[in-house]
């Protein structure tokens, strides 16, 4: 007599929960996050809607671990690739802290200006604003992993004397990064590879005139 093999629970799970979040991005993106609902997430995902509730307490918090899955898979898939993995791990240092932060700043808008990141992150930075516990949440497993990544390159630049030796490393950041998260939010301007380099040339070397070498 074949023996019967054993359902496996593990994987089921997981296959359910891949299912969900694959759901939430693609309806974050059809929809919109006003009209996305719990029981949309489990129709197309193709599971009862307590199984979802059994693991989140909301929308917000499936579409969150979706979003930070998919940032995984992006970094797993980048390591692979090594000119893109220090994209995901650390700013490059090369000697040339402007390089290095357009290098990094090109990255962003490229990653601002695809679809399939679009959608989810305008979502979670609106509902964050909404839900301050969710929007701890997005701020410590999201965000605050990517500036600590431009705070450590303008520690180095100070630390080798490229930049004044009493900058705050978080407010230096802000005069990149803050212009740029505001163009995008609100949808000002096009995000594109010139803009966010001049963003880096005003932010290292000011607007006043600069005296011509001789």
């Amino acid at each position: 007599m074949a023996q019967k093999t054993v359902p496996d629970s593990t994987r089921r799970s997981e296959r359910s929960r891949r299912a969900i979040y694959d759901a939430a991005l693609a309806l974050v993106s059809e929809v919109g996050y006003g009209k996305l609902t719990i029981e949309a997430i489990a129709a197309r995902a193709g599971v009862g809607k307590q199984t979802i509730y059994r693991w989140w307490s909301s929308k917000g918090a499936v579409l969150l671990d979706a979003f930070l899955d998919l940032a995984e898979q992006a970094s797993q898939a980048a390591s692979e690739n090594a000119g893109q993995a220090e994209i995901q791990t650390e700013i490059p240092n090369s000697g040339d802290l402007e390089a290095d932060l357009k290098y990094v700043m090109r990255a962003t808008v490229d990653e601002f200006n695809d679809p399939k990141y679009d959608a989810p992150y305008r979502a979670l930075a609106a509902e964050g604003l909404l839900n301050p516990e969710l929007g701890a949440e997005f701020v410590e497993k999201l965000l605050e992993p990517q500036l600590q990544l431009f705070v450590k390159r303008v520690e180095q630049a100070r630390d080798a004397g490229q930049v004044v030796p009493d900058v705050d490393p978080r407010i230096a950041l802000e005069l990149w990064s803050s212009p740029l998260a505001q163009r995008w939010m609100m949808r000002s301007g096009p995000l594109t590879h010139a803009y966010v380099d001049t963003l880096v040339e005003y932010a290292l070397y000011g607007i006043a005139p600069r005296p011509r070498a001789s």
